[in-house]
């Protein structure tokens, strides 16, 4: 059962109220989401293009964009080397689009997930070479490529690292991190600890469009150009899930208005085929259907056809592309329920449901869901999960790791490199492979360094405030979209009340699996509230705590004895021309 908490966060609300020209609930929502800063809270409710900050804050990028410029100019054979995933995709895209605007002689590579694993490696680089390469440019990874990028410079070849993950480190005898870079010519990440950029969380695509701003402005071409290509970064953005504030915030809204007025081919055949055509695409679209979708190329074949999709102007081929990724999809979909299945039977059988930290090695999860995988058994169980797979090397496993709040897994993991051959990520999620003999001291290490408390493993609910449903109206609920888009970061309002009466409930939907309660108010007036929850899960709760004849009577619409406290976000139906009020309930009890 989850815990829930009041979020409440001091702050004058009549100062906020007063600078801002908004209401004292408008200014409780952005304390709530931790913005202390009049700027950042004007940002967050306003999040317009001029508020972006300046890229040539970010080390490195000025030099990268002069040896970029040179290279250009000079007629240089460029190439870029990207990532399988939805960011590297769009930091791909950003990169090649901003670079052939300026003339470059340009290509791409993309690593396969399953042959080459993460990042630039040195197969990568000695093609390069054979293929008279005179500078790489990696996009989403290369802060950790030290061979890969050793090798590079020693073949004669400049290299430029843009990256936004954590930078690796050693740990010294008294405690101290030293933290190691690659040799590249440039190396361009926000999380550089000597980078003065004042936003760190940006995604690969992010730190890609900040490079290209700034080369659009030494190549002489006017940088509202540059906006063109936020329709790729917004996609890198959600799909990598980093926190939708500060610049990403305005990244998000401005890239999705260009997402639902988009010309591209490969993104309008993706949309019809994936069933979206018609509707407005948002954070939520973009997460679990446009960005699987794209994905699913880099899982289960060559992420080639994602980037491809997205840049053919052949209408026909582009329709190809797209259904040949929705059918991945789908593939994807039954390879990750299924793996699902085999690591909870695990869990069960062998006690691991009792361990902190989940570390589950199961050979028959294909490696590209891995990571699916652990986020859903995390969400499960709420524990940090590691999911292990075997890889090409029979000596070898590799997977993905994901975290809770509560955990910094990419640091935790950090503590046992003596154990891994490879390691990279951030603080909720990470990548890793180790020799199979190593896989149970990782697990007895990790759960024996852990400091997670019992309160530390049980899931949270963080409610906004408590919110009558007789003080909702159409203007709160209007008033609330000014904090759209929502996503990590920045979730979607939650408020609490307690004591509701139900008047009566429906089952309703095509399984009958969404449950329709009408709540009586304060006022004696009614409120329509939607659970997309385990109906059947409701009914047993209610029967246990109140008795079957009560539910059978609140399905009938009697008087009966059954109360909730609901924590809900407040909505407008609209149905045949006509709106009303309703809640959309989260979590009750």
């Amino acid at each position: 059962m989850e815990k829930w908490f009041l979020r409440n966060v001091k702050g004058d609300l009549d100062e906020i109220s007063r600078k801002l020209n908004i209401s004292k609930f408008l200014a409780r929502m952005l304390l709530n989401r931790g913005l202390m800063d009049i700027r950042l809270m004007d940002s967050f409710i306003n999040p317009t293009l001029d508020k972006l900050h300046n890229p040539r804050l970010m080390k490195d990028l000025e030099l990268g964009v002069d040896i970029l410029k040179k290279s250009i100019l000079n007629k240089e054979k460029i190439r870029i080397c990207g990532d399988y995933d939805q960011d590297g995709n769009s930091s791909i895209l950003t990169l090649y689009k901003g670079i052939t605007r300026c003339g470059g002689n340009v290509d791409y590579v993309i690593p396969h997930r399953v042959t080459d694993g993460y990042g630039i490696n040195e197969r990568i680089v000695t093609e390069a070479k054979e293929d008279g390469v005179d500078l790489i440019i990696t996009c989403d990874n290369g802060v950790s490529a030290f061979d890969a990028v050793k090798l590079a410079k020693e073949l004669g070849m400049k290299i430029v690292v843009t990256d936004h993950h954590e930078i690796s480190y050693t740990v010294d005898e008294n405690g101290n991190k030293e933290y190691k870079l690659p040799e590249g010519d440039a190396v361009i990440d926000p999380k550089r600890p000597d980078c003065s950029y004042p936003f760190k969380e940006l995604c690969g695509a992010g730190v890609a469009f900040k490079l290209i701003q700034v080369l659009y402005e030494e190549m002489g071409i006017d940088v509202e150009e540059s906006y063109e290509l936020l329709e790729f970064v917004a996609m890198g953005t959600v799909c990598d899930v980093v926190d939708l504030v500060d610049e990403n915030r305005i990244i998000v809204k401005e890239g999705l208005k260009r997402i639902n007025s988009t010309s591209n081919k490969g993104l309008k055949a993706l949309i019809k085929v994936t069933g979206l055509e018609g509707r407005v695409i948002n954070p939520y679209t973009l997460g679990f259907v446009i960005g699987p979708s794209i994905n699913a190329s880099g899982r289960l074949d060559c992420a080639d056809t994602a980037v491809e999709l997205l840049l053919t102007e052949d209408e026909d081929l582009a329709y190809e592309y797209a259904e040949k990724l929705h059918s991945l999809n789908e593939e994807r979909k039954h390879l990750t329920e299924k793996g699902i299945k085999k690591v909870v039977e695990q869990i069960e059988m062998n006690g691991y449901k009792d361990h902190k930290v989940l570390v589950i090695y199961e050979e028959d999860i294909h490696e590209s869901v891995a990571g699916i995988v652990a986020g859903r058994i995390k969400d499960m169980y709420y524990r940090p999960t590691i999911i292990l797979t075997d890889s090409k090397d029979e000596d070898e496993v590799k997977g993905s790791a994901r975290s809770i709040e509560e955990y910094d897994i990419f640091e935790e993991i950090s503590k046992c490199k003596d154990l891994l051959n490879r390691f990279g990520g951030h603080s909720m999620a990470a990548g890793l492979s180790l020799n199979r003999e190593n896989i149970e001291e990782l697990r007895l290490r990790l759960n024996g360094q852990a400091t997670l408390s019992e309160d530390d493993l049980i899931p949270k609910i963080y409610l906004d405030m408590r919110l009558p449903l007789e003080h909702i109206t159409f203007n709160l609920v209007e008033e609330l979209k000014l904090l759209e888009p929502y996503g990590k970061g920045n979730p979607k309002p939650l408020f609490g009340e307690k004591d509701i009466p139900v008047m009566r409930a429906f089952k309703i939907g095509k399984n009958q699996n969404t449950l329709k309660l009408i709540l009586k108010m304060k006022n004696e007036k009614t409120i329509e509230g939607l659970y997309f929850g385990d109906v059947e899960e409701f009914e047993r709760v209610m029967a246990e705590k109140h008795g079957n004849e009560e539910v059978i009577k609140m399905y009938k619409g009697i008087d009966n004895s059954i109360k909730l406290d609901i924590a809900y976000s407040p909505s407008i139906n609209e149905y045949m021309g006509n709106k009303s009020l309703q809640v959309i309930i989260y979590n009750y009890r």
